[in-house]
């Protein structure tokens, strides 16, 4: 038996890992428990399998057509388009595999009402978000947003980029809270407050990334691939094979192999697979992790695009938390037909929100009120997991939960995060790219 330098136990950090690490030369064996790609980053088919996933008696209405034509994601995100997910597809070429669909619109809930976000200076001032006087402000600041150049001090109009807090920012150019609330929440996309009291370089580059996202589409910042986000663990498992990587689903894990306090191979129906490091998500390892939290998510079947988004057949909505007395954002996303992912007429909106309190459905409705009429709803409360061993020593590498945010941004964190613990070296694309050509040649690349 060969000995495998990175075992891989899926979740969509893990395909992503892997896809990379084939990419940069290493041998790597893939290893699932389930059937299908992904573990909690998969799409379910038909829907008669997600009735049973969550115990609802009976089988889907008639109304709901064929089983076949649904694909719900059990974690909807949308990606960036110009964000770090899609840097990843385009790198490792996974784009080759899956086709793409611009979101249509991108939402902002504000006193019980929803509103798009606006973007670019013309919608600022079409909005009717803010009054006049405050858009001309919000316009200003757009405009010094998108001239901000961490490199050059001329564009800094007075402001220390790794000193001067946001909050300070917005008081520059005298922004009201709600504005704040916004820009923070559904442009810089935090999930709580907390950033306003930091420096202010992270939140522009938040910023001007949603904007350049924007600029490449004009309807929003994000993309999300046709038949489900269950593609896109499939296409960089297509990579890694394609590079010689080893796949076997349906394998139990019965335990990994510890020598002298290192990983050196993982058992499966009583053979041991070899490897000199291993990644898993934290399902694999429960005495290596903590519980940081919770996220309740509520997926929702409607017959009817969501009021207010002007019939949009996609969309993701942000409800900032000061909207509704809470310390962290709920989020919305919702997909239809148009994606494959639903039979004709039907519409998939998933509401999600971290758990603060000891009644969750609660925190969540003010969400589901903005999809009223719901035709099935299927409720799931998950536990977030964080890794307490960071592998320096085991060379076990262990992914985060999904958290409750509606992009990946910081999934791909945590994948940046995990690449430079067990490779010793910032993820760095540019890097990556004269690496692979060194090792496969520039023939390869056309």
């Amino acid at each position: 038996r060969v000995p495998h330098v990175v075992s891989c136990l899926l979740s969509l950090q893990e395909c992503i890992l892997s896809g990379i690490m084939s990419v940069n030369g290493k041998k790597v064996l893939h290893m699932d428990r389930n059937s299908y790609y992904g573990g909690e980053s998969a799409s379910i088919t038909p829907l008669e399998d997600l009735y049973k996933r969550f115990n609802l008696p009976g089988t889907p209405p008639e109304s709901m057509g064929r089983g076949r034509d649904w694909n719900v994601d059990l974690i909807p995100k949308f990606l960036m388009a110009n964000g770090q997910l899609v840097k990843m597809l385009l790198y490792t070429e996974v784009t080759r595999y899956l086709d793409f669909k611009v979101i249509e619109g991108s939402f902002v809930y504000k006193g019980g009402k929803i509103y798009k976000v606006p973007s670019t200076e013309a919608e600022a001032l079409a909005s009717s978000l803010m009054g006049l006087f405050e858009k001309r402000r919000f316009r200003k600041f757009l405009v010094y947003v998108a001239n901000f150049d961490e490199n050059d001090p001329k564009t800094f109009e007075g402001v220390d980029p790794k000193k001067t807090t946001m909050r300070d920012v917005y008081k520059k150019f005298d922004l009201g809270q709600d504005v704040i609330d916004f820009t923070g929440h559904a442009l810089a996309l935090y999930r709580t407050d907390d950033y306003l009291d930091q420096p202010c370089q992270e939140t522009i580059n938040r910023i001007k990334l949603y904007s350049e996202s924007l600029a490449r589409y004009g309807k929003s910042p994000y993309l999300y691939p046709l038949y489900g986000l269950g593609e896109l663990p499939q296409g960089f498992a297509r990579l890694s094979a394609i590079y010689g990587g080893t796949y076997m689903l349906n394998k139990p894990i019965e335990e990994i192999v510890i020598e002298n306090g290192k990983v050196v191979g993982v058992k499966s129906e009583g053979e041991v697979a070899r490897c000199k490091q291993l990644i898993c998500d934290p399902s694999y390892v429960s005495d290596r992790v903590t519980k940081v939290g919770q996220v309740i998510r509520v997926i929702c079947i409607l017959s009817h695009p969501i009021k207010n988004t002007n019939d949009a057949n996609s969309c993701q909505i942000i409800i900032p938390q000061n909207q509704v007395n809470r310390k962290s954002d709920i989020y919305v996303c919702m997909i239809s037909s148009a994606h494959n992912v639903a039979a004709q007429g039907k519409y998939i909106a998933i509401a999600s929100t971290t758990v603060e309190t000891a009644d969750p459905e609660k925190e969540i409705k003010p969400a589901l009120d903005l999809l009223e009429p719901i035709e099935q709803k299927f409720v799931s409360i998950s536990d977030l997991f964080a890794p307490t061993d960071l592998g320096t020593e085991s060379q076990i590498f262990i992914s985060r939960t999904y958290d409750a945010t509606t992009h990946f941004e910081t999934t791909c964190d945590d994948i940046k995060d995990i690449y430079k613990r067990m490779m010793g070296s910032e993820f760095d694309f540019e890097e990556m790219k004269r690496k692979k050509n060194d090792i496969y040649g520039e023939e390869e690349q056309q």
